[in-house]
C-alpha cells in the first residue's frame, strides 16, 4: 500500500499509476497553531506500507513523514518503507568546522526511532550518508532518466563538467558512460551560497558542455560556471541535476545566465516559471524499486551508472 504526505502527492500519484494500485487514504488534520495529526483512513494491519515524502523545506514535510511512520507502526503495519526522493539536510554530513550539527545523521536517527524498516532515496549529497542508517537503504540515481535524455540530444564535441571539485566523482562517471572528456571548476566560497572565485580546469573552447550536479539551490555556482565556460569559448552550456531546490533568486539567475537549459528530475516540485527548466519524472524508477522490494528482487540493474 502506498501513501503520500502533502508535499509529494504529485509524485506518489504517478508512482501508483505506474504500479497499477490506488493511492492509500491518509488524512492530515491541521490545527490553528500549526500542529497537525496523521490518521490512516483504511486498515493497514499486516501490510507492507510505502510512504512517499521528500524532506525539502520546510520542516513540516519531515514532521509529516515521522508522524506517518509512527501512525503506521501503531496501526500494526508489517513493514514501513520511507520513499524519500529528496533527502533534506544531506549537506550537513560531517563536522567541517567546530561546534556544528550533523543534520543528516540526526534525521536518520529520527526516522529509525520513529520505526522505519527501510529507506528508498535518490542521489544523496554524499554516499556515506547511507551508513548513518541502521536499516537497509536503497539508493537510486537520477542518471537513470537524465542520461537517456542527454543521449537523445546527440550533441557533438560533448564535454561533461563538474561545478566544483567535490562533484568530480559524479561528473567523471557521466563522462565515462558517455565517452567524452571531463572538465572541472575550482571554486572558493565567501560564505554559504556565495561563490567568491572560480577557475576552469580543462578546455571547453568549441565544445558543447553539460554541467552535472546533484542539486541546485540558489543557482549561484552553476550559473557562474556556465557564464565562465561560455566566455571561454564553449558553443553551448547545459546543466543537469537530480534535485530542483531552486530557492531564492535561482530562477531569475538561470533565466539570465548563459545556460541553454537546465534539466532536473521531479523529486521536488517546481512551481516557478522559467523557460530554461525541464523536469524528467522518476516515478517509474521508484515504482520499479518498490515492486522489486516487495518481490525480494535485486534493484542493482536499475542503475545505468
Amino acid at each position: 500500500m502506498v501513501f503520500s504526505g502533502t508535499a509529494t502527492m504529485y509524485l506518489a500519484e504517478k508512482i501508483c499509476q505506474s504500479l497499477g494500485c490506488p493511492l492509500g487514504q491518509l488524512q492530515i488534520t491541521k490545527f490553528s497553531d500549526g500542529e497537525f495529526a496523521v490518521s490512516y483512513e483504511e486498515s493497514i494491519r499486516g501490510r507492507d506500507i510505502f510512504l512517499v515524502q521528500s524532506t525539502f523545506p520546510n520542516s513540516d514535510n519531515l514532521m509529516e513523514l515521522l508522524l506517518m511512520i509512527d501512525a503506521a507502526k501503531r496501526a500494526s503495519a508489517r513493514t514501513i518503507n520511507a520513499v524519500i526522493p529528496y533527502f533534506g539536510w544531506a549537506r550537513q554530513d560531517r563536522k567541517d568546522k567546530p561546534r556544528v550539527s550533523i543534520g543528516a545523521k540526526l534525521v536518520a536517527d529520527l526516522l529509525s526511532v520513529a520505526g522505519v524498516n527501510r529507506v528508498i532515496t535518490m542521489d544523496l549529497h554524499a554516499d556515506q550518508i547511507q551508513g548513518f542508517f541502521d536499516v537497509p537503504v536503497d539508493h537510486l540515481y537520477g542518471s537513470s532518466v537524465i542520461l537517456p535524455y542527454l543521449q537523445s540530444l546527440n550533441l557533438e564535441d560533448l564535454v561533461i563538467a563538474s561545478p566544483d571539485v567535490g562533484g568530480s566523482k559524479r561528473a567523471n562517471t557521466y563522462a565515462k558512460f558517455l565517452g567524452c572528456p571531463l572538465v572541472l571548476c575550482n571554486k572558493t566560497r565567501a560564505r554559504a551560497n556565495v561563490v567568491a572565485t572560480m577557475q576552469i580546469i580543462g578546455d571547453v573552447a568549441g565544445k558543447n558542455v553539460v554541467i552535472v550536479d546533484d542539486m541546485v539551490d540558489t543557482a549561484g555556482t552553476i550559473t557562474k560556471a556556465a557564464d565562465l565556460m561560455k566566455a571561454s569559448g564553449a558553443k553551448t552550456v547545459r546543466a543537469c541535476a537530480s534535485h530542483c531546490v531552486m530557492s531564492g533568486p535561482a530562477s531569475e539567475r538561470v533565466q539570465e545566465s548563459a545556460l541553454e537549459e537546465i534539466v532536473f528530475t521531479d523529486s521536488i516540485p517546481y512551481t516557478h516559471r522559467c523557460a530554461k527548466v525541464k523536469q524528467l519524472s522518476v516515478a517509474d524508477t521508484f515504482a520499479e524499486a518498490i515492486r522489486r522490494v516487495i518481490n525480494n528482487q535485486s534493484i542493482s540493474d536499475l542503475y545505468l551508472i
